[in-house]
């Protein structure tokens, strides 16, 4: 990683047409270096066995789990964070003990063709290997009878995943993605809290699955708050197309669907606001843009958007924009701001979602010990850090039968003294 990181970045800035090495080395090499030295530092004590009590009926003995590797794990990696969701999966694999092959996307083939060579240059392709290839190739990547597969990617994709696995009785993770909200509460300073959304909304032009998806507001400040977050934008990203701190979108699909979404916006009588910096480009840059109260029927309301695109959504009390947020989809993440416990409180006990970061957008990600994955439509299962190593392990219970096997000698004729002692055992129990 260390000696490749400027080739990877050189790699994903072509494959996105644009994308800031910056942002490749904070948002992917950063947190994967991070995640190696956290496993490093704690693999020993994750590896130890854990001692478990034993039954007084059962004593004297012992008894304790074991964490064994699985076996192979399969890694389906997505485009948008194609370094980082590639190898922080490989980490807990391997740190696990297990073998892993690794299927990038097709849509970033310069990086795949890197990653593929980096790998073989370093690892046995028994240990670790990187298989490049189609939409046919990942389909058959999970058909493979894997000991666990792990997929980052849509929902509609991650239950054709789970299909296949499901053949091959393999587990699954999948880290899917949602309509994550953000929540600001009449409390919250509004410049504040615009800085914090712009930045996890425009970081890689939105291209992000817990960036935040829309954000609920008091009514009255749907306005000011719109013209805040687009500030924020323009000081960020003073220009846009000429602008190497500014990501592309990654194709041509992905940058019609979201101009339509927001065509269909403004056609429905929408309040639209864009970066000044608005035309596209050869590099296939959209602008920053925030739609008002977009209807909740249209695209940007029913799907994730992943993309710049901000909808606001005002509200006329936190119970409203709260009961909004549980009567959808659980995200796989949750956005509240506010400074009041209580609100904290009400914000977090609402509904589910995969994790949550207070006063911020996306920091609970970078936590090596907390776990992250999505729950319901935005995923199964978690991983980074303890977690990751106890989800690629097997938990192998152990029990070790002491000097004295007391609880076979209650075994038949029960007519004798086992019958004396098994009736007072069971009337003990039933007390």
């Amino acid at each position: 990683m260390l000696e490749r990181r400027e080739a990877f970045a050189r790699a994903i800035d072509a494959d996105f047409g644009a994308r800031s090495a910056m942002e490749t080395g904070l948002l992917e090499v950063t947190p994967l270096i991070r995640s190696l030295d956290h496993a490093r530092a704690h693999l020993g004590r994750w590896m130890r066995d854990e001692r478990r009590p034993v039954d007084l009926m059962f004593q004297p003995s012992r008894a304790w789990i074991r964490h064994e590797p699985l076996g192979v794990v399969g890694v389906i990696a997505p485009w948008n964070y194609p370094l980082l969701l590639a190898l922080g999966p490989t980490v807990d694999a391997l740190a696990a003990g297990n073998r892993v092959m690794i299927k990038p996307s097709e849509l970033t083939p310069a990086f795949g063709a890197l990653l593929e060579a980096a790998v073989a240059e370093r690892f046995d392709p028994a240990v670790l290997t990187v298989v490049n290839g189609g939409v046919d190739t990942a389909q058959a990547f999970s058909r493979l009878a894997f000991d666990h597969l792990v997929f980052t990617g849509s929902t509609r994709v991650g239950r054709e995943v789970m299909r296949a696995a499901a053949e091959n009785l393999t587990p699954v993770t999948l880290e899917l993605g949602g309509k994550s909200p953000a929540v600001v509460a009449p409390d919250y300073p509004l410049d504040k809290a615009a800085r914090s959304i712009a930045f996890g909304k425009f970081l890689n032009a939105g291209q992000t699955c817990i960036a935040p998806d829309y954000a609920l507001v008091p009514a009255g400040q749907v306005r000011a708050f719109a013209e805040a977050v687009l500030d924020q934008a323009r000081r960020a990203y003073p220009t846009l197309q000429d602008n190497p701190d500014y990501s592309g979108v990654i194709s041509d699909r992905h940058r019609v669907r979201l101009r339509d979404a927001v065509a269909a916006a403004r056609a429905a009588g929408a309040v639209v606001l864009e970066h000044p910096d608005a035309g596209e480009g050869d590099n296939g840059k959209i602008a920053p843009t925030l739609v008002l109260n977009p209807p909740s029927d249209g695209l940007l309301m029913q799907e994730e958007i992943f993309g710049p695109v901000l909808p606001v959504v005002g509200y006329d009390s936190l119970d409203e924009a709260l009961a909004f947020v549980a009567a959808r989809p659980r995200p796989l993440a949750l956005y509240g701001f506010t400074n009041q416990a209580r609100t904290r409180d009400r914000i977090l006990g609402s509904g589910l979602s995969g994790g949550v970061t207070l006063n911020g957008t996306m920091l609970h990600i970078a936590q090596n010990d907390l776990p992250f994955g999505g729950v319901g439509p935005s995923g199964l299962g978690a991983y980074h850090g303890p977690e990751g190593f106890k989800r690629f392990s097997h938990a192998r219970a152990v029990y070790d039968v002491g000097p004295v096997n007391a609880f076979e000698r209650l075994g038949p004729p029960w007519d004798g003294a086992a019958g004396r002692l098994a009736r007072t055992a069971l009337r003990f129990l039933a007390r």
